[in-house]
């Protein structure tokens, strides 16, 4: 019950932060589910999770879904995703803790020479762009460093950005937990610590949104970056204590 509990109450955090900035939740969740509950355990409970909070986050924001580009990203990013689910499922589990630790720390200075770069993407490029985080998003679990300037990138901000990245993230993970399901990779149990923690992301949304909405852009962004760095560190080292164990 102490072990639920805590990831109740990550997961609480999670779906406030990931509820304003558009990414965030399985960042923070991914560790604390994998020391849990085990790699490969871990990364569909947080696949259904995820799935969860994006429809939490579609139904606070649904009119202002930009339904043109979560199509460009979607049509090429759904079975992309499919294909890295596949790829991850066949992985040695320390390999996954080794690809996901590296993943996380590389996205800290990625996110910030996006950000620096100001670019601006079209239609096709959005689509584009959308086939390969599809791909990433499958193997690694967590693209939001990666998307959210996709999609800023296209010009979408406040609930446009949120409510589309929401939309089509759900379908990219929807994707993935299809795939972990065809596998066998989804028992009663994993969809029920899923359907758990999904609840916590999406209450995290409602409930938290005003307190975390008073903290600036600037402060977000030193979140994201803290929350890259411990969660990459966290993973490599279980990685490391894995191979260590072995």
């Amino acid at each position: 019950m102490g072990e639920y509990l805590f990831v109740w109450l990550v997961g609480l955090a999670a779906g406030a932060v990931s509820g304003v900035i558009g990414t965030g939740s399985s960042i923070m969740l991914l560790p604390v589910l994998v020391f849990t509950f085990g790699p490969k355990q871990a990364v569909p409970i947080m696949a259904i999770a995820a799935v969860m909070a994006n429809i939490s986050r579609m139904i606070a924001w649904w009119r202002e879904v930009d339904w043109r580009a979560f199509a460009a990203y979607s049509l090429t990013g759904v079975p992309a995703a499919a294909i890295g689910a596949r790829t991850l499922w066949i992985l040695p589990t320390h390999m996954v803790d080794i690809g996901l630790g590296i993943f996380f720390l590389a996205m800290i200075p990625v996110r910030h020479w996006l950000d620096a770069q100001r670019i601006r993407i079209r239609l096709w490029q959005l689509s584009a762009a959308g086939a390969m985080i599809g791909f990433l998003t499958g193997v690694v679990l967590s693209t939001g460093p990666l998307s959210v300037p996709a999609f800023t990138s296209y010009g979408l901000m406040k609930g446009a950005f949120l409510a589309t990245e929401a939309a089509s993230s759900l379908a990219i993970y929807a994707s993935k937990v299809v795939t972990f399901h065809e596998l066998g990779g989804l028992p009663i149990t994993v969809m029920t610590q899923g359907i758990i923690v999904g609840v916590s992301l999406m209450l995290g949304t409602f409930v938290a949104k005003r307190i975390v909405q008073r903290m600036s852009v600037i402060s977000f962004r030193y979140v994201l970056d803290v929350l890259l760095l411990g969660s990459g560190v966290s993973m490599l080292w279980t990685a490391l204590h894995q191979l260590l164990s072995g």
